[in-house]
């Protein structure tokens, strides 16, 4: 086709940078053809700003209209799965918001109907477009690092205030959200580890429940995984620190990488540690490491342009997507998994879980949950904030 026709389900705040994004003619080879929201202000919006663009108020009549090729979702996370499914069964690609949805039983039957469709299904990773977690990534399936060893993701430079919290009755709520900080902000973190590192197969998981906030999700999060090969790996984080870190190390049988402050460190060992290990002679060797470093070589300013760009160029030219919509249920997972461990008292949850065991316990936090009265807040800019970049 000569433009991918897009329709944009959600038109808040990253929406309407997607819709900007797309109607100032920054993603080659698509044009923004219709819009859609519930609000009518965000209608009335949408009709001044974009000109000869469709605006709709039900979703299912855009999808039903011949207007569009493809759509993208950015509601709630809550909806974005029975959203994205009308769309597939309407004939038309998709791009969803992380997370893809708020539990894994969601996350696969999207994908058992993805697989039955002849249309391109993905999910707004933006972080993945960051060339220092590629790297580190390269490195990792390389094997240059040898066997993983352990894996260290302190990421608590997602701080929030009160105010966030209280500018949307959905937030930061179990009917509104489906979860807190592993929901919200830390899905970015969670793919990118296992992007990287790959699945864990045990979590252990203490979530604080408003630690920080008046919310009654959680806001505090230290999580601890185990590895088929035996490596563990700890995951920490928080909207209620600050200043914050964001570090990630690695450490492997023939070095370790860590990255931070947007370099990545790599320091290589001579051979193997294990052979080290058993067959140096002395008690406390010293062993001189290669070392080398690793720069960010671009702009992380337009990493969800480059995911909607790569989306468009799946549907024309067929390129290999960088954040495929299976790859939405392994981070899915390691949030269910923590939140399902920290229920259980902190007891170990091997992986795959029972999803059933999952809905059940979810289902009665949402039918407990009460939302916010949302404070008057500014409406949505129209750009893509910092805060959904990576940041260090």
């Amino acid at each position: 086709m000569d433009k991918v026709r897009i329709g944009i389900v959600g038109i808040g705040n990253i929406g309407t940078a997607h819709a900007n994004t797309l109607f100032g003619g920054e993603v080659e080879g698509a044009v923004l053809a219709a819009v859609c929201d519930i609000l009518p202000d965000r209608q009335e919006f949408c009709k001044q700003h974009y000109t000869d663009v469709a605006v709709f108020d039900d979703y299912t009549k855009m999808f039903a209209s011949g207007l569009i090729d493809a759509v993208i979702v950015s509601t709630p996370h809550k909806l974005h799965c029975d959203i994205a499914m009308d769309a597939l069964r309407s004939g038309l690609n998709v791009l969803v918001e992380k997370p893809v949805d708020i539990t894994v039983s969601k996350a696969r039957a999207i994908n058992e109907l993805a697989k039955t469709v002849d249309k391109k299904f993905a999910i707004m990773f933006n972080q993945r477009t960051n060339d220092v977690f590629a790297k580190a990534r390269e490195i990792v399936k390389s094997g240059a690092l040898g066997e993983l060893k352990r894996t260290v993701w302190i990421i608590t430079n997602w701080y929030r205030t009160q105010r966030y919290y209280d500018s949307a009755g959905w937030r930061a709520t179990w009917a509104g959200e489906g979860g807190g900080v592993l929901l919200n902000q830390a899905p970015h973190n969670l793919d990118l580890w296992q992007w990287i590192c790959g699945m864990p197969c045990e979590v252990t998981a203490n979530c604080e429940v408003g630690k920080y906030h008046n919310i009654e999700v959680e806001d505090d999060v230290m999580l601890t995984t185990r590895y088929e090969n035996g490596a563990t790996g700890v995951f920490i984080t928080s909207t209620g620190e600050f200043p914050g870190t964001n570090r990630l190390e690695i450490s492997g049988t023939l070095g370790k990488i860590v990255v931070e402050n947007g370099v990545l460190k790599w320091w290589k060992l001579p051979e193997n540690e294990r052979d080290i290990c058993f067959n140096a002679k002395d008690l406390f060797p010293s062993i001189k490491c290669e070392y080398e470093e690793y720069t960010s070589q671009k702009s992380n300013s337009d990493a969800h342009k480059q995911i909607i760009q790569n989306y468009v160029n799946a549907i024309n030219f067929g390129e290999e997507l960088l954040s495929p919509g299976t790859d939405g249920i392994y981070e899915l997972t390691l949030s269910n998994a923590a939140y399902l461990s920290s229920w259980k008292g902190g007891a170990a949850v091997k992986l795959p879980f029972d999803n059933n065991e999952f809905d059940m316990l979810l289902g009665e936090k949402i039918k407990n949950s009460k939302t916010n009265d949302p404070q008057a807040t500014k409406h949505a800019s129209g750009k893509y904030s910092k805060r959904w970049q990576v940041n260090w």
